[in-house]
């Protein structure tokens, strides 16, 4: 049998934190698990950052189906919030790529660790359920309170455009002398 292809991310803070435990961890890890590692992913950077070069590789590598398999030391190592680190895991799941925490003793490519990921996905979906749901509230009171959405409306004298158009003047004409976009100049005449 083929052994599992696996891409290890490694992060370490810029706080002066040492590889050490992750560089040393991981492979024995995987060598344990009989995996080839097919590359190791390495950032030295805060992991509140929203572009983290060697994680940004790491999931475009995913997404052409270099590895089979992620290993990480921590959670807190790959993922920037709890909402990347369940789309990832949603992303990866998709792709048939499963997904290993080492010190959370998390493994999508066991039955327990599936069933984790689950939970995880179903409580991620509750909050995305809650926070549209909140929205659409916040919504509907600001409109009772008679607050308006989109657009300001532009206003401009309707009449004397009716008449400029009247007596042959093309949209872009009646557009520079009223101060209004040809677009909505039309279709404000057109309505009526």
């Amino acid at each position: 049998m083929k052994p599992r292809r696996a891409a290890v991310y490694i992060r370490i803070s810029t706080d002066g934190q040492h590889m050490d435990m992750q560089e040393n961890d991981l492979p024995e890890y995987c060598e344990f698990r009989k995996w080839q590692i097919v590359e190791t992913y390495k950032d030295v950077m805060t992991g509140s950052k929203d572009r983290r070069p060697a994680l940004d590789r790491l999931m475009a590598d995913a997404r052409r189906g270099k590895f089979d398999v992620v290993v990480v030391w921590r959670f807190d190592r790959f993922a920037r919030s709890t909402r990347f680190l369940l789309e990832s895991l949603e992303l990866f799941g998709s792709l048939g790529i499963d997904f290993v925490s080492l010190k959370e003793s998390i493994d999508t490519s066991t039955p327990t660790g599936k069933l984790v990921f689950t939970v995880l996905a179903a409580v991620a979906e509750l909050e995305r359920s809650t926070i549209r749901e909140r929205v659409i509230a916040g919504q509907k009171a600001a409109k009772r309170k008679g607050v308006r959405f989109g657009r300001p409306e532009v206003v401009f004298d309707v009449d004397k455009a009716k008449k400029m158009r009247n007596k042959g003047a093309s949209w872009r004409q009646i557009s520079a002398e009223l101060n209004v976009p040809k677009d909505t100049l039309a279709r404000r005449l057109q309505q009526g």
